[in-house]
């Protein structure tokens, strides 16, 4: 099923609306996880590994606990991402939804902590995030 055309999509904000709430569900339910089990102790995609490997080579300096928008917004960026995200258009699953992100690893989602990226970048962060240990205070501080 294609997308549709744009004289078919009707109310735009409506549209928009869904997106964001389908986004926020994600967000939520991603953050009870994170705080009930841990980040390294479950996976995200089934190919959480090949994902890490991938996203480390290509953007080895990007900072992942404290995200800069500049990385992910300018057009240099956007064009270094496009192209990323696009090799996993039949491996991961929404490939290129709308995700929220937290901008800050050791805060919560927050209206100011947070960015919409694609679903896989959201991924390839998170995935980082807990291989790497930045999630596991969220865990520690739920069970405080």
């Amino acid at each position: 099923m294609g997308l549709p055309r744009a004289d078919e999509t009707g109310n735009m904000a409506e549209m928009e609306m869904q997106w964001a709430v389908k986004a926020m569900h994600h967000s939520e339910t991603y953050m009870k996880l994170l705080k009930s089990v841990g980040g390294k102790n479950f996976r995200l995609t089934p190919i959480d590994d090949e994902l890490y490997k991938d996203f480390k080579a290509n953007f080895p300096d990007l900072k992942i606990d404290q995200l800069n928008e500049n990385d992910f917004k300018t057009e240099s960026a956007k064009a270094k991402w496009r192209e990323f995200i696009n090799k996993y258009e039949n491996r991961v699953t929404d490939f290129n939804f709308g995700s929220l992100v937290r901008i800050d690893c050791k805060g919560d989602y927050t209206e100011n902590n947070t960015m919409f990226v694609m679903r896989t970048q959201f991924y390839c962060i998170e995935i980082a995030r807990n291989k790497e240990g930045l999630n596991d205070g969220l865990c520690q501080k739920s069970k405080q």
